[in-house]
């Protein structure tokens, strides 16, 4: 199978969107960098895909991309305009983009009723792919919108604090998709090699059989790259300014891993 057909096999019925969300359990560890680089990479294998700016609180992806969008996610929960209206094609990428609002804390306080309301909108998306770059950390939304998810990507790197945080991410998530399958997979990123990326998720993976009582899949391993900062303080993604490296490389393979 290409990597095309493997994606489209994890399909979840016809018509709908899956979802893929990208999750940590503290800032820091590159998410929404993984999170736009991901979508690329989808796009090149062919896949209409939508990145969703799922941080509530602290959007960011417009401004790693360099964006001003004149609608936001802000707009679309004010009534003021669809999913639809406020998503963007971003043609640098060749993806679309609903970006969210930084700093916005009437988002990140949003009612029950309405983020109901939000991923029963975004359920209706024409895309193959629906990508949440969810917020760091463990709140009620960002349980809720993982929980929604088809599969998880949850990103940590080799410092303990990462580990303890990424580990308390699928805790929850087993608790809050209880009785119901749920598809999680960890992302090891800035690692110093392949070798050390695969020992750093084996020490999670340990944890998590010894206090839950099974081990995520390891969905692939980044390695530390300087081509990295320099897309992002280039506000470009890394795919389009360096698409040989070795990071862009991994994205890519962990991309064609997704079935």
């Amino acid at each position: 199978m290409d990597s095309e057909t493997d994606l489209l096999s994890r399909m979840p019925g016809a018509g709908r969107a899956l979802r893929i969300a990208v999750a940590s359990g503290k800032g820091g560890v590159g998410k929404t960098w993984f999170a736009i680089t991901l979508a690329q990479a989808l796009a090149q294998v062919g896949q209409r895909v939508l990145l969703f700016d799922g941080d509530l609180g602290l959007a960011n992806i417009d401004i790693q991309l360099g964006l001003m969008p004149a609608l936001d996610l802000g707009a679309v929960l004010a009534g003021r305009a669809s999913i639809a209206e406020a998503a963007q094609h971003f043609a640098a990428g060749g993806f679309a983009i609903l970006p969210g609002r930084s700093g916005s804390g009437a988002l990140a306080a949003l009612a029950p009723a309405r983020m109901d309301g939000l991923m029963a909108e975004l359920a209706q998306i024409s895309q193959d792919v629906l990508l949440l770059d969810l917020g760091a950390g463990l709140d009620t939304h960002t349980r809720r919108m993982a929980a929604w998810a088809d599969m998880v990507l949850v990103l940590a790197t080799d410092e303990p604090t990462s580990l303890t945080d990424a580990y308390a991410v699928l805790k929850l998530l087993a608790g809050d998709r209880a009785g119901a399958p749920s598809d999680a997979r960890v992302v090891i990123n800035q690692a110093t090699s392949v070798a050390a990326g695969q020992r750093t998720f084996a020490t999670l993976a340990r944890a998590c059989t010894q206090f839950l009582g099974r081990a995520p899949a390891l969905a692939g391993v980044v390695r530390r790259d300087d081509h990295v900062r320099d897309a992002i303080r280039r506000q470009t993604p890394l795919l389009t300014r360096h698409p040989g490296c070795m990071a862009a490389q991994d994205v890519r393979r962990i991309a064609e891993g997704l079935r």
